[in-house]
């Protein structure tokens, strides 16, 4: 059975009527300017290789190319059957800080908005795992329970703010404790939580939770993001910066040591982000490293691929159509010797 991949680029070929209907246009228009000037015999014997239809012919090889091309980009397919594959996976919760002093642009273009970036990367680069989504400030919630709907994940990812969390804080006690009755009960493994956070304003309990949820089988990686040197804070609201009871800048920093014993609490690892691809390399890395377990069969159809032969064709009738000779036109002179 035939399919093309990308059907929707053959809408293109509907261009190939226009350019016939322009072309024989400028076809009826040269041969009229043509007897204005002359007979075609006598501008025959004026023009250096005069080749008869080669205009046409230039036009043919364009018009092949054209719909090779297109062809080629909507890629013919041809099935092979259908291949039932066994997946493999973890369950992976990321829980998202999303407090006011996220928005600190020590990181740009804010703390936040990197953060969702290194999330997008890290979707990109995982396959089988499941995803759910927690977010956090003064309390926590579940945004996506566990899936393997990335583009949900994607959807609901990008439109998180510190609006979406009234209290402000920094639960991640809370957030850790939420992720642990995400989890399956059942099992004591194949699970990891990854805590994204500028670990500010932090509950001093969530060591002993990350304690307990390790023992549950949950491995959990934080992810620090902003400076040691810290920035002041915008009030989205007002656009102005945020004060405190003195009437001095909140500077929000980073605490990496408490992240740190989180991770280690946790039995994962710390991650300092700088580069989002790199960080969501080496996490992905962490995940692919754990035992995976069984996720179920996926059947999907395989096909090969006849593209390259279009290809091939669009770029032999250009080759030709360039190589094409030109004509140009002479002039007899005509010298007399007094």
């Amino acid at each position: 059975m035939l399919r093309f991949q990308h059907p929707e680029y053959l809408y293109a070929l509907v261009l190939l009527p226009v350019f016939i209907l322009l072309f024989t246009g400028m076809q009826v228009w040269r041969k009229n300017r043509i007897k204005k000037l002359g007979t075609q015999p006598q501008l025959s014997s004026q023009i250096l290789g005069y080749i008869p239809g080669r205009a046409t012919l230039h036009f043919i090889l364009l018009a092949i190319a054209f719909t090779a091309l297109v062809l080629g980009y909507a890629n013919l397919q041809k099935s092979k059957g259908n291949e039932t594959v066994q997946r493999k996976g973890v369950d992976v919760i990321i829980a998202l800080d999303v407090s006011r002093s996220m928005l600190a642009q020590d990181i740009k273009p804010n703390r936040l908005a990197r953060a969702q970036q290194m999330v997008m990367s890290l979707l990109d680069k995982m396959k089988n795992d499941r995803v759910g989504l927690i977010i956090f400030a003064g309390r926590a919630y579940l945004q996506v329970p566990l899936t393997v709907d990335y583009a949900a994940m994607r959807m609901m990812l990008q439109h998180v703010n510190p609006n979406m969390v009234p209290s402000q804080g920094t639960a991640i006690g809370e957030a850790i404790d939420l992720a642990r009755n995400s989890f399956s009960q059942k099992e004591k493994k194949y699970k990891t939580l990854i805590l994204i956070s500028d670990g500010e304003d932090h509950e001093e309990q969530s060591l002993s939770l990350a304690e307990e949820a390790a023992q549950d089988g949950i491995i959990i990686h934080t992810i620090g993001i902003g400076s040691a040197e810290g920035a002041t804070i915008q009030d989205p609201k007002t656009g102005t910066i945020k004060l405190d009871q003195n009437g001095n800048p909140v500077v929000s920093k980073l605490n990496e040591s408490y992240l740190r014993s989180v991770a280690t609490a946790g039995r994962g690892s710390y991650i300092l982000l700088r580069n989002t691809d790199e960080a969501a390399g080496k996490l992905v890395q962490e995940i692919n490293g754990m035992e995976q377990k069984q996720l179920g069969a996926v059947t999907f159809g395989s096909y090969s691929s006849y593209f390259q032969y279009f290809l091939v064709v669009a770029l032999l009738a250009l080759l030709v159509s360039l190589l094409l000779p030109e004509s140009s036109y002479q002039r007899k002179l005509k010298t007399q010797k007094s």
